[in-house]
């Protein structure tokens, strides 16, 4: 017995010292690696600074005015909400509110280090908050109010008081849940008698598990997961968005992502992916990609594990997402194995073979609409989502191209009016915007590039075919930006299209490029890459006419409305942006021919306007959302905001038909396209619903009547 006892006593000894000397090593390992992490966030943040300094195109000085952007704007960054940090935190920052360009010049992080320890020391302290006010009802016959713009509010000066924003805060959120369940669950008895009515207490509970869940959630993949890159990253975009709002400092897995955004392809399985529960949650499988063609996954199954081939599956249970999806991606021809679990709790291995991924809706399409009044015009209308382009290969596809295609169609039908539709289209190739701009002009130039060295290059037109002759309209609104606009403009100025849209478009007129840090620097500093890419402003775009976009944007002849009408939006709102200013024009002809009526076309679009019941109540809604957008006050005793809210939902109701309701528009694919979409019954089930779409929007159906007018004056 006693031998047994030593033995044992040796065991726990040798289990203890093993343990020890492994916790030893561990903070070892912890301490080198923080070493290591704040080498790397010096060099990170002084090859961002010497870049901006020396190829930014509106470069600042690192002096005093800059610091207190910078301090401002990081401030803001990490408690945008003011439900982190306590007034002592900001005094304790605020003393370094002139000395971040110092830090900057000298490769010092003081400032940072200190921000991340008080940010670390408060989330601990704000999660036990939420948790303990989220453990029993709040008091709800209380009459008071939350501000909820943040601008308006001052730190908390105590935890009492940071426990009393949380307070407010949460009350709020179980509010608004408990008041959106009651009202599902009352229409739902109206349509049924056997719906079991839940008290307000029970709805209550239930919001309350919600929310906790959903802070828990955020909390887990927001805080506990974030590594020293998102932290540095955070302080470096403040950096940044200093000098312009477009100037941001990119990870190498937001690079990845960027350049798929901008090919809209990617080699893998082709499956949108999110976290649920520490799961990584397939949320939509994308038509025609590997793992459509497979078949077996589906959306909303969990993946478990990832395998590589027939080596050992690496469990992601809790793995941060974007670490998961480097695992899933991989290069075409190769295997990924997965691990899943259905809804039903069933788990399977599925095995996929990787391949090119590309993503039908980011490129352009066409169909071909008609007025079924007037049943003899045909019109092409041409989508366009974005100007993409993939210059990593040659013979990926460019938007210049797709819509070259696009208008070989529209020829072939013999089909003489298009509109060209840009709503939301953010930008992308410069080029590609002067090649699409150069179908519709024999030759010319289309927009002036001004460089920081004051410099300026004409990028013109030089092929002197024109693709298409006939009736241009191009549609646009507020969220239509950079090389939208360049081509907008053009055609403007050229008097080529009539530009149909919201009162102007975003004004983004600057140009970006990327820079790969890691090709910056010397090989000497190898241990620290992959380092990741900055992009910054090099130029600035000017019309032909001299004027900038910067800012003011394009201005439609006819202008629509939408439910931003009243409220300032688009880059002229960004405190960073650059400043509009004008050069000299350029000598340009325009194409008078095209609009023999200009004003008439004009008049008629806008007596139509007058007169459209869809537009006046879309009119009416976007003066609620400005009346809406300025009141920041709101109840959180439950029956005033039940009251508040019914008379809002009811004043609302008279507006929810507003693009819901078939307009006088038929839609059908072009010839050539038929066999494409009824080839595949997914693809088929997409067109359809596009088709849907077109046929209940209110602007394509008035740039049909324009088009109409366009055809009419020019007979």
């Amino acid at each position: 017995m006693r031998i047994k006892k030593t033995m044992h006593f040796f065991g726990l000894l040798f289990w203890a010292i093993s343990f020890f000397a492994s916790a030893q090593q561990t903070v070892e390992e912890a301490a080198e690696q923080k070493i290591f992490d704040n080498q790397k966030n010096k060099l990170l943040s002084n090859v961002i600074r010497a870049t901006l300094q020396s190829a930014h195109y509106h470069a600042r000085a690192i002096d005093d005015l800059l610091s207190a952007d910078f301090f401002d704007e990081y401030l803001q960054n990490i408690d945008r909400t003011k439900k982190f940090l306590l007034q002592e935190d900001v005094d304790l920052l605020n003393k370094y509110r002139y000395d971040l360009d110092d830090q900057l010049l000298s490769d010092r992080l003081d400032f940072f280090n200190l921000s991340m320890q008080l940010i670390e020391k408060r989330n601990g302290e704000v999660k036990k908050i939420y948790t303990e006010l989220l453990a029993q009802p709040f008091k709800y016959t209380i009459e008071e109010y939350i501000e909820l713009d943040s601008d308006k509010l001052g730190h908390s000066k105590t935890l009492d008081d940071l426990k009393d924003s949380w307070r407010q805060a949460l009350k709020y959120q179980v509010i608004r849940q408990v008041y959106g369940a009651m009202n599902l669950q009352e229409k739902a008895a109206s349509k049924s008698d056997t719906v079991t009515l839940k008290s307000f207490e029970k709805l209550e509970e239930e919001a309350r598990a919600s929310i906790l869940k959903r802070h828990n959630e955020w909390f887990h993949r927001m805080i506990d997961q974030t590594n020293n890159t998102d932290k540095i990253s955070v302080y470096m975009n403040s950096l940044t968005s200093t000098f312009d709002p477009h100037t941001s400092y990119f990870p190498p897995k937001l690079k990845e992502d960027f350049d798929i955004r901008f090919s809209g392809t990617v080699e893998g399985i082709g499956a949108t992916l999110s976290s649920k529960d520490g799961y990584v949650r397939v949320v939509e499988v994308v038509p025609g990609s590997p793992s459509w063609k497979q078949g077996d996954l589906k959306a909303e199954d969990l993946i478990m594990k990832v395998g590589q081939g027939n080596k050992a599956p690496v469990d992601v249970y809790d793995m941060r997402l974007d670490d998961a999806v480097k695992l899933i991606r991989g290069p075409k021809g190769t295997e990924v194995r997965l691990t899943i679990r259905k809804p039903d709790g069933q788990v399977r291995n599925i095995a996929i073979i990787r391949d090119k991924v590309i993503r039908e809706e980011t490129y352009a399409k066409s169909a071909v609409i008609t007025d079924k009044i007037d049943k003899g015009l045909d019109i092409a209308y041409v989508y366009l989502p974005s100007f993409y382009s993939n210059f990593k290969d040659r013979d990926g596809r460019n938007s210049s191209d797709d819509v070259k295609k696009e208008i070989e169609k529209i020829n072939k039908e013999g089909i003489e009016n298009i509109i060209l539709d840009m709503r939301n289209n953010g930008g992308g190739s410069l080029m590609d915007a002067v090649d699409i701009a150069g179908f519709f002009i024999q030759t010319g130039p289309v927009v002036q590039v001004k460089g920081g060295n004051e410099k300026v290059k004409v990028l013109s037109d030089n092929d002197a075919k024109i693709y298409f002759e006939g009736n241009l309209v191009i549609l646009v609104n507020s969220f239509s930006a950079s090389a939208s606009e360049i081509l907008a403009a053009a055609m403007q100025d050229y008097r080529r299209a009539i530009i149909v849209g919201t009162k102007s478009t975003y004004g983004k007129g600057t140009v970006q490029r990327f820079t790969d840090l890691d090709r910056v620097l010397p090989a000497r500093y190898n241990k620290f890459k992959e380092l990741g890419s900055l992009k910054f402003t090099m130029q600035k775009f000017y019309r032909i006419n001299g004027g900038a976009t910067q800012r003011k944007g394009v201005i439609p002849e006819i202008i629509l409305p939408d439910i931003y009408s009243y409220i300032d939006f688009g880059e002229k709102e960004e405190e960073s942006a650059i400043p509009w200013d004008e050069i000299n024009k350029v000598s340009y002809t325009p194409t008078y021919n095209y609009f023999p009526n200009y004003t008439a076309i004009i008049k008629k679009s806008k007596e139509r306007i007058v007169e459209s019941e869809q537009f006046n109540l879309l009119d009416q809604r976007a003066k609620i959302v400005k009346l809406e957008n300025d009141e920041t006050l709101e109840p959180l005793k439950f029956d005033i905001y039940k009251k508040t809210r019914d008379a809002k939902e009811k004043q609302l109701k008279k507006f929810e038909n507003i693009g819901k309701e078939k307009l006088a528009i038929n839609v059908r694919n072009f010839d050539i396209d038929n066999a494409h979409f009824h080839s595949d019954s997914t693809r088929a089930q997409i067109n359809k619903e596009w088709h849907d779409d077109i046929v209940k929007d209110i602007y394509i159906n008035e740039a049909m009547k324009v088009v109409e007018d366009l055809q009419s004056s020019r007979k």
